[in-house]
């Protein structure tokens, strides 16, 4: 029998970016660590307007130290890859995974559990295109094969990887509802249409929950929840 048959989903937060990027690094060391852990899960929100900046995004345009500093959003780096993300009206899935389970979890295998998901919701998702370009200030203004384009043209989903010790973290944004004055004032350019599916992000974040688990049966998996208070001792 196998050792790491084990899965930790996560219950949704609403924290500050700082707190949100701590917490998936926080899963990732218990991932590499715990050898009964084969993945972890979670999806989020995010307290305020954030942008959370790729790992590799050393330059932050002027115009948005000015809204930093005027309050409009907040900033964050991420420790996974590509461009700023826009953390506003959408929601934030995080997983974490071991090397070894990497066919299982790849980006392909998410984005089929993506594509299913929403098609059963009432959106088409279809891959990107772009196998390898410069990263953009906007994470969304391209369209990476790993990520997935709703049936208006729209980059819908957007993911990127952080490898560390032989285990992997996966973040991915989901825009459904992002703020269009804010958008554009950031990016320059229009965002991606509200999406309409008659649900609630909470409805919808129960509903990818149980698609993801209906695949991974044979796995025992741990609920956790926490509490504010909780998350501060954690951190």
């Amino acid at each position: 029998m196998r050792i790491d048959n084990q899965a930790l989903i996560i219950s949704t937060l609403k924290l500050s970016g700082v707190e949100q990027m701590a917490l998936d690094l926080h899963f990732l060391e218990k991932t590499i660590s715990k050898e009964e852990i084969l993945f972890t899960l979670r999806f989020y929100h995010w307290e305020g307007d954030w942008i959370s900046l790729g790992y590799h995004q050393k330059v932050i345009p002027p115009h948005w130290e000015k809204l930093l500093k005027d309050d409009v959003i907040k900033i964050v780096r991420r420790p996974s890859g590509g461009g700023a993300v826009l953390h506003s009206g959408g929601i934030t899935y995080a997983i974490t995974f071991k090397k070894s389970a990497y066919k299982s979890f790849s980006y392909e295998i998410v984005n089929n559990w993506l594509i299913k998901s929403f098609n059963k919701l009432g959106l088409r998702l279809e891959r990107g295109h772009l196998k390898k370009s410069l990263i953009k200030e906007n994470c969304f203004g391209t369209s990476y094969i790993s990520d997935l384009i709703d049936q208006y043209g729209f980059k819908r989903i957007g993911s990127a990887q952080f490898r560390k010790k032989g285990a992997f973290l996966q973040h991915g944004e989901i825009q459904l509802n992002p703020p269009r004055d804010l958008w554009i004032n950031l990016f320059g350019e229009e965002p991606p249409k509200k999406v309409n599916l008659s649900l609630t992000n909470e409805e919808i974040i129960k509903y990818l929950m149980n698609s993801f688990l209906e695949t991974k049966s044979n796995l025992k998996i741990e609920n956790i929840s926490f509490k504010k208070d909780e998350i501060k001792e954690l951190l």
